[in-house]
């Protein structure tokens, strides 16, 4: 192998490991707050709260616009002197449950925690079920092609 094939190799290599972490750069530099304590604090915030675009992506590392506005308004919030629940109390205040990675488990999520234990549970069942229906049928068939002894 020659020297210049290597350095395409490894500029190759560069550029395709450099582009797998993307999501990162999310929080666009124009957004940061100058106050390291309230910037840590309005990413974790922005982590837990989903962006309702792109549904299971959290809004810190969302680049769609509306991602963007909620970011802002995480911001503002905590510059006027909210505490963190109070942030989210009023971003779920105006977007709802939904807006949670997390949901609470309350009655109007109740489908959201029961339901793919549920789901899970029904195909187990069902899996279960076709399976002893397969070993009855060929059982039942590897009965019928026995010879009896005075065949």
């Amino acid at each position: 192998m020659n020297a210049l094939t290597m350095i395409k190799i490894i500029t190759l290599f560069i550029l395709l490991s450099s582009g797998t972490n993307l999501k990162a750069f999310a929080v666009e530099p124009g957004e940061i707050l100058s106050n390291p304590k309230l910037e840590a604090r309005a990413r974790s915030i922005t982590k837990g709260l989903r962006c309702i675009v792109c549904q299971n992506q959290s809004i810190d590392d969302s680049n769609a616009s509306v991602a963007r506005d909620m970011r802002l308004l995480v911001r503002e919030r905590l510059i006027a002197g909210d505490n963190n629940k109070q942030v989210v109390d009023y971003i779920v205040e105006r977007y709802g449950d939904y807006v949670l990675l997390r949901p609470p488990f309350q009655t109007n999520t109740l489908a959201l925690w029961i339901g793919p234990p549920f789901l899970a549970l029904i195909i187990l069942f069902i899996i279960i079920r076709f399976l002893i229906t397969q070993r009855n049928q060929s059982k039942s068939s590897s009965d019928h092609l026995t010879f009896s002894d005075s065949e």
